[in-house]
């Protein structure tokens, strides 16, 4: 992404800007990026994308503005033979916007993010890092530059903090957990505030989750999945200590030094375990049996990564990002259960169009992606409607912030016949609204029965027929098969009836074998149309099989689908949608259902149904290829396609809110998705959705 930054504030976009960052954007090569810092073009070299990355951080996490900061400053260094030289800091940061040696308070030094393809990369401990701490400790110097005090040194994984001292022989560099936020006077934060707490800037986010993942699962040696469990447990405790302690005596924090001794790891384990023990007596998903078996080093290590944020505060999609981040490589299932693109799941999420006084359901929820675009797509309509897209108030974002609990609480409900992915799933809703919300561990195609402990409080909360959106990826495959009687019992009035082919007509008629044995998919499509009202919306992934297979079973199931239901869409998706993500070679579809009132299916079967037109659509391209690489549109002569957008970043500095104007290229994502999601609402337009059950939606 190219972006070009013009300096403060203004708050709204100028002709002139626009032909500024034109005439820089004209003169951009495809390997070459705008510094976030200068508004010059720059080689998009593996280090600058660190650089980058580090500096947004700087401005959103640190409040340190841009016009205090410079790449490439030289600073006069000694040497150990008492000559001085000059070592460019990778970003200087100045008490001012003047940029000079005397001013210089911060300097980071910035390397390639190693590449090592899937695997976990460990994180190295400071002792580990002899070579790098001392170029760090070089360029910080001594006591000739007693007002440079804080360094970083970083490749996008390990990150080194160090605090300078000035004492009575000289300088001594101790490690920190993390710098102090912009404005000196706050100090080293040695006691927590959550005054003092900042909101996730999306990429140093996603940054920190990863490198707690990476820390469990490469130097404790535990499982990922095990790792990602002992990471859930501190993240709830993360997210309890802000609920319980937002006014103050706040648990959750490590003092700058406490990460690096003894006594000062000791510490925060009393802390955590406390909280901990709060947490299983407030959250029935936590029993005794919940443990953090992890090491004081590797505990005060998660600690010193999560303390720093505000989680409350931090946008959904910035959460959601970091939060999928661990979910896709740890919890993949061996029963089907896969997750979702979130590129698949945005669109379905856009072409449903959920409404806050309805319920919605997924009843095969996995890890809870479809409940956490909701929460995002709810959440950016109401800032549409207020014209406040690009406004940061905390008066209107706590408000946000509680209308969304209240339709977690009310609202949204999930499902799942796998304890962890329900737990998933409650900790993915915990981390986005801050409450854990309605997640059943049930057999969802056994409902309203059932031996599983989420069963009894669904059948009071969401019994058949109550839903007004349901969206589901069921798991789907003919090594899952359904064999239970009393379940496939269910389901004989529907789809699971056994077919041939008749020799007079060529039309599907019922056979005398009675069915055994039928794929979850197919039986998953009739429990949705069970459980919404009528006039409900369904979205739910299937093979493409059983939309276009010619034999009688998948022409008897489709044949019940219309005469259940209204056809509203039918999006066709690549291979590529979920090879990378799910490990799954197969042609899906997107099916868009409507379900029909009573008069309506009568009238369907007394063939006086009038015809309507329905949405369909085939994706060539989501934007990755089999890898999972990113893929890219790009003109006739191979160049990458580029757009070109202007938008307000708002942020705080020193407490106060301010903003800036961002003027960016972006390389255009070779992905069908948003544009089909768009020719959709168009033909809606001038096509109402077909039945009675019409309501108008954005």
């Amino acid at each position: 992404m190219n972006e070009l930054v013009t300096n403060q504030p203004p708050a709204t976009a100028t002709d002139s800007d626009k032909s500024d960052a034109d005439d820089i954007l004209e003169a951009l090569g495809e390997d070459e990026i705008v510094d976030y810092i200068t508004g010059d073009a720059v080689k998009e070299t593996e280090k600058e994308k660190v650089r980058q990355r580090i500096v947004r951080g700087l401005l959103h996490e640190y409040g340190i503005p841009v016009e205090h900061m410079a790449s490439d400053f030289p600073v006069v260094v000694g040497t150990s033979s008492g000559r001085r030289r000059t070592k460019k800091a990778d970003i200087a940061i100045f008490d001012s916007d003047e940029h000079t040696q005397d001013n210089l308070r911060r300097v980071v030094i910035c390397k390639p993010e190693p590449k090592n393809g899937s695997k976990v990369t460990k994180i190295r401990t400071y002792e580990q890092a002899t070579k790098e701490l001392d170029e760090l400790k070089e360029l910080m110097g001594d006591e000739d530059a007693p007002e440079l005090k804080y360094g970083l040194w970083t490749n996008g994984i390990d990150l080194f903090y160090l605090h300078k001292e000035i004492g009575r022989w000289g300088a001594t560099f101790e490690p920190r957990a993390d710098w102090p936020q912009g404005s000196e006077s706050l100090g080293s934060r040695s006691v927590a505030s959550h005054a003092r707490l900042r909101r996730g800037e999306p990429g140093m986010l996603r940054t920190a989750f990863r490198r707690c993942h990476n820390y469990i699962h490469g130097n404790e040696g535990l499982p990922k999945d095990a790792a990602f469990w002992q990471f859930m447990y501190l993240l709830y405790a993360k997210i309890h200590d802000e609920q319980v302690n937002r006014n103050g005596g706040a648990q959750f924090y490590a003092a700058f030094d406490e990460p690096f001794t003894d006594e000062g790891r000791g510490r925060i384990r009393e802390r955590i375990e406390r909280l901990f023990t709060q947490v299983k007596d407030k959250y029935p998903l936590f029993s005794a049996r919940d443990e953090i078996t992890l090491s004081d080093r590797a505990l005060a290590f998660i600690v010193g990564q999560l303390a720093p944020y505000n989680l409350a505060d931090t946008e959904i999609d910035a959460k959601g990002a970091a939060y999928q981040e661990l979910v896709g490589n740890n919890l993949r299932g061996d029963r089907g259960q896969y997750f979702t693109p979130v590129r698949a799941v945005r669109l379905m999420v856009d072409i449903l169009a959920p409404k806050e006084h309805e319920r919605v359901l997924d009843p095969a929820c996995g890890t809870g992606g479809f409940l956490r675009e909701t929460l995002a797509a709810l959440l950016k309509r109401w800032r549409e409607d207020e014209a406040t897209v690009d406004l940061d108030h905390d008066e209107q974002r706590e408000q946000h912030r509680q209308r969304l609990k209240k339709f977690v609480q009310n609202n949204l409900f999930g499902a799942d016949f796998d304890p962890f992915l329900v737990r998933a799933t409650s900790l993915n809703l915990m981390t986005v609204a801050g409450v854990q919300g309605n997640v059943y561990y049930m057999n969802s195609l056994a409902f309203p029965d059932g031996t599983l402990p989420g069963a009894e409080p669904a059948r009071a909360d969401i019994p058949l027929g109550s839903i007004d959106v349901l969206m589901t990826n069921p798991p789907f495959g003919s090594d899952i098969k359904i064999t239970d009687e009393d379940v496939l019992d269910r389901y004989r009035d529907g789809v699971a009836q056994s077919w041939t082919r008749s020799k007079e007509t060529g039309l599907p008629v019922a056979s005398n074998n009675p069915v055994t044995a039928m794929s979850p998919e197919e039986l998953f499509i009739q429990r949705a149309v069970q459980w919404v009202k009528p006039g409900g919306r369904i979205g739910i992934v299937l093979p493409n099989g059983i939309l276009s297979n010619p034999g009688p079973s998948a022409e008897s199931i489709r044949r019940w689908i219309l005469q259940n239901c209204w056809v509203l869409a039918s999006v066709e998706l690549p291979v590529e949608a979920f090879i990378h993500e799910a490990g799954v070679n197969i042609l899906t579809t997107l099916l868009f259902l409507k379900k029909k009132t009573d008069e309506e299916r009568i009238a369907a079967t007394m063939g006086v149904q009038e015809d309507y037109p329905v949405f369909m659509a085939v994706a060539e391209k989501v934007g990755v290829d089999r890898r999972g690489n990113t893929v890219y549109k790009r003109h006739p002569d191979g160049e990458i396609v580029l757009d070109y957008e202007t938008k307000i970043e708002t942020f705080r500095i020193g407490g106060q809110q301010r903003q800036r104007i961002l003027h960016r290229t972006i390389k255009v994502i070779d992905d069908d998705l948003p544009e089909i999601g768009r020719r959709y609402h168009q033909f809606r337009a001038t096509n109402p959705e077909p039945g009675s059950a019409r309501e108008t939606r954005p």
